[in-house]
């Protein structure tokens, strides 16, 4: 690489003065103009929030989103409601992605791998040299290398680089991407096509390896869709799960099968066969073959309104045979081209990106927003290989591990700081709009590739704005500012393409005989990119509750076999490679296979993130990245620690009191359970609603897919504090919402649904009467409060609850004793001026967003109106409307016919707290055929 001059001493004291100017006004406005959501303010309001609508991607695809700013501040993310991908809900990622904007470990300027810091203007002067001869060899030599990429911006600036340097390449790493079922559907179809289930037609649904309500770029739109068909109980239908260790969509299945990896072709096969495909007869377990035929008979009666799903983690042949079977079925399954290609051409893999790497074919290679040498897999070699290339530029929001082994790195602007546009999963544009200056000086990735391409400074505004030119017709600002206030683009979603007749694969020869690891999306990091967000780390995983770390899932049998327990460090191999993991034991894993969640393990993720977990990336294979076959188990003769916020506890006859649930033919002789008002009582009767509202809550457990998103967005709206793994050990923590996970099942055969458990908000509270400061009361409204200047921290409140739903600051989080980097200037720029943040010795919980419900009553009285509905944080980020926010006192709000509803109940009714919390009971298809769930 060309050496780097050191700066001058008038560069130097430029460099100074730039960054004080960048700090001083970082948290200002940007200069463009942004359109708030809704109503334009006349003028800005101090104290008052204002929410723009933008979008934030996952894997590359877009969720529409309002970002909710004070003072210039965004604090909080919320659904957009005209978003295709967020339907006004939103995901534990798009929440907490308000943390990593802040996040005091960032990239704060360019570096350069031996003499460190730099400026924009001297790694500009770097690329001059590599970037000319590379245009003089109509780019040989050069490379690009990103993450999967919608935005149709950042596609027409790639095209164009391409276009003036022929021989250049675009490389695509996407660690948790669809590239089996892009193959799958090329041998299926004889071209590479993208499917959008529609789970809202289709009744009957089977998923093998899938996990479609788990974490992704479409569980808001699958959840959704998902659940408000089955809210109709003629359409509820019936849904089947096989897959290797419990996810979120198998605990919701209405029929499971624990099925070994390497079976999944096996069962494919058997539900083929019945539709006529006449391949060899399949040697299935005789569990796995009964499953497969009661879905196959549903399957077929069910024509039409029937759908099969395909793990990613299978090969691309038993995709294409999904795809064959789902157009026999008649699926109702709309395809389109893959709308990530620059022009005419589509991106090559990180594999042939290594091969020119090792055969030193590459001068100059640019990295855009991935992270390969930590996400490649392991055969590649990639650390090492990236050292070969003659010049090396990364831009990340972090100095991650790819940054330490690259020449230079530049910072990323964060997509809150940045103009930009992206794709949501049906091809809907959407405009990416900031709502402050980039914190840390980064430049958005338009900037760079701009950069990289040699042309004049261009702002990131002027080129987004260049793409959308054409669309706006004559009054292009008007089209502009309406597409800004929308969120997204109209009539922009891509074009449904006829796939014609799929054709039947070959299958793939059996996988190798032994132990078998499933390496699978974390619920909480998802790929390892959110590894340093401490709300992520700390959000329990949806099935095994386990927070700050992962383990390897295994079934009490095989953990039995092997001589493990729980807790136990044990070392896992593959082809000479190695990685040491814990296990934990589960309920609902299959036996001779494991699953290790990815995204842990990292060395340069953070303050946070550095050293929590094992890294499933080491053993991860080009030709299997997510399915290992023929791995080794050893015992290293020492233990940890599985750290959980709810432990695995049997309650003997409880549970089914505890979590109701039913099945779909119970329902027409089923009753509403009240809330305990009937119980004998020495109390006087209630009367604390004197102010002509009775807010109240109701959950249904039915739609609760246990993702999280309430628990993060309660974190988000309400200042909670995070207390980090040692307290957790000790048994603390501080969200005012979790999700219990219940089973009354066993551990081969799993009965397991959510429930959501905020505070009760007890009529008659528990807390109240044993407060000695009278710390715990109700106001006039039906709302428990908690005085927080009262509190002199006794936890007697604590010790009475019976929900377990209070939390107490047994640290100054918030006031001196934070987390790692937790107390940060920057982080406190997050915190929501509406709420306070508490003080060590003060017992806290769910207000029920009382600060919302105050707004909504100074608006209306503002407005001289009637009080209108009041959204709880939990209820707006909730992907499935699972809760249900209103007001008692209003004859005509939805919550008093759910409280009529005959699922309805109140937990633990007979203590006569008249909770003003309640439920309805979780609701299940089963098929008497298999004998119920299974």
């Amino acid at each position: 690489m060309p050496p780097l001059t050191a700066p001058s001493r008038r560069e130097a004291l430029g460099l100074l003065s730039a960054g004080l100017a960048a700090g001083l006004g970082a948290c200002s406005k940007p200069s463009e103009e942004l359109v708030p959501y809704v109503v334009q303010p006349e003028r800005l309001l101090p104290g008052v929030p204002e929410r723009y609508a933008t979008a934030l991607s996952l894997g590359g695809w877009a969720r529409g989103v309002h970002a909710i700013a004070v003072d210039g501040r965004p604090i909080k993310i919320e659904g957009n409601p005209l978003h295709p991908g967020s339907l006004g809900a939103t995901d534990v990622f798009a929440e907490a992605a308000i943390l990593d904007l802040y996040d005091p470990d960032r990239a704060r300027t360019v570096t350069e791998r031996v003499n460190g810091i730099a400026s924009w203007d001297m790694v500009e002067r770097a690329l001059a040299a590599p970037l000319a001869e590379a245009r003089r060899q109509k780019g040989r030599g050069l490379r690009l290398l990103t993450g999967r990429v919608t935005s149709p911006t950042l596609l027409r600036q790639i095209a164009a680089l391409l276009q003036a340097m022929p021989d250049a390449a675009w490389h695509v790493h996407e660690p948790l991407d669809d590239a089996a079922s892009l193959r799958g559907a090329e041998l299926a179809f004889g071209r590479r096509l993208r499917a959008l289930p529609d789970p809202g037609r289709a009744e009957t649904i089977l998923c093998v390896g899938a996990d479609p309500l788990g974490p992704g770029p479409d569980q808001i739109r699958f959840g959704r869709t998902f659940m408000d068909r089955r809210r109709d109980p003629a359409r509820f239908g019936r849904l089947y799960v096989a897959e290797t260790a419990l996810t979120q969509t198998g605990i919701k299945a209405d029929a499971r099968c624990a099925l070994h990896p390497g079976d999944a072709g096996a069962l494919l096969a058997a539900l083929a066969n019945a539709l006529g495909a006449a391949l060899p007869a399949p040697d299935l377990p005789q569990e796995a073959a009964r499953f497969a035929a009661a879905a196959a008979a549903d399957l077929r009666e069910a024509e039409g309104r029937a759908l099969v799903l395909v793990g990613d983690a299978l090969p691309p042949e038993l995709h294409a045979l999904g795809h064959w079977i789902n157009d026999r079925l008649k699926a109702p399954v709309t395809y389109t081209a893959p709308l990530d290609v620059a022009g005419d051409r589509a991106p090559a893999d990180l594999a042939s990106l290594a091969a020119d790497l090792e055969a030193g074919a590459v001068t100059c290679l640019a990295i855009l927003g991935c992270n390969p040498v930590q996400t490649a897999p392991a055969d590649l070699s990639f650390a090492d290989r990236l050292g070969r290339a003659g010049f090396s530029v990364h831009a990340g929001l972090h100095g991650d591990e790819t940054a330490g082994v690259t020449h230079w790195h530049l910072p990323l602007a964060h997509e809150l700081e940045s103009w930009s546009d992206l794709r949501a999963r049906d091809g809907t544009a959407s405009l990416v709009q900031p709502l402050v200056r980039p914190l840390y000086g980064g430049r958005s990735a338009h900037e760079i590739l701009s950069l990289l391409a040699g042309a004049p400074a261009t702002a990131g505004y002027d080129i987004v704005r260049a793409t959308w030119r054409d669309q706006g017709g004559a009054d292009f600002e008007g089209w502009w500012r309406k597409a800004l206030h929308d969120g997204l683009i109209p009539d922009s979603a891509a074009a449904p393409v006829d796939p014609g007749a799929a054709r039947l694969p070959t299958l793939p020869a059996p996988p190798a005989e032994g132990f078998a690891v499933e390496l699978r999306a974390d619920p909480c990091l998802y790929d390892g990119r959110y590894a340093n967000n401490a709300w992520l780390q700390e959000c329990p995983k949806p099935v095994s509750k386990q927070v700050w770390g992962n383990a390897l899932a295994l079934s009490q049998a095989e953990a039995t076999r092997r001589g493990l327990e729980a807790g136990d460090l044990v070392a896992v191999g593959l082809n000479g490679r190695q990685i040491e993991a814990l296990v934990a034991v589960e309920s609902g894993v299959a036996d001779g296979a494991g699953a290790l969640t990815l995204g842990y393990g990292r060395p340069r993720a953070g303050a946070i993130g550095n050293g929590v977990g094992a890294d499933g990336y080491r053993l991860a294979t080009t030709a299997a990245p997510r399915l290992l076959a023929g791995v080794s188990l050893g015992k290293t003769g020492h233990r940890g620690e599985v750290l959980r916020t709810q432990n695995y506890t049997q309650i003997e006859g409880e549970t089914k009191k505890l979590f109701r649930q039913m099945a779909l033919a119970e329902l027409p002789r089923a009753e509403s359970k009240g809330i305990g008002a009937d119980q004998p009582t020495l109390l006087n009767p209630w009367q604390g609603d004197a102010d002509g509202h009775a807010w109240a809550m109701v959950i249904d457990t039915q739609a609760c897919i246990g993702c999280n998103a309430c628990v993060v967005a309660c974190q988000s709206e309400n200042n909670v504090p995070v207390v980090g793994p040692e307290e957790i050990a000790r048994g603390r923590i501080m969200h005012w919402l979790r999700v219990d996970l219940y089973d009354s099942g066993t551990p081969e055969a799993v009965n397991a649904g959510f429930q959501p458990v905020p505070c009760m908000h007890c009529e008659h509270a528990p807390c109240e009467p044993v407060c000695p400061v009278a710390a715990s009361v109700h106001d006039g409204e039906g709302l428990n409060l908690q005085v927080y200047n009262r509190c002199v921290g006794t936890r007697f409140c604590e010790a009475n609850c019976p929900y377990k739903v209070r939390r107490f600051n047994f640290f100054g989080y918030a006031d001196g004793q934070p987390y790692a980097t937790m107390g940060a200037e920057s982080i406190k720029a997050q915190h929501n001026p509406n709420v306070t943040v508490r003080a060590r010795g003060v017992m806290e919980k769910c207000t029920y967003c009382i600060q919302r419900i105050a707004n909504a009553r100074q608006e209306a009285e503002r407005d001289d109106r009637p009080m209108g509905p009041v959204a709880t944080a939990c209820q707006s980020a909730c992907p499935t409307r699972a809760i249900t926010f209103g007001d008692l006192a209003r004859p005509d709000d939805p919550i008093r016919a759910l409280r009529q509803d005959p699922r309805h109940y109140a937990l633990m009714e007979e203590l006569n707290t008249r909770p003003r919390t309640t439920y309805l009971a979780d609701l299940h298809a089963p098929n008497p055929d298999l004998g119920g769930r299974t």
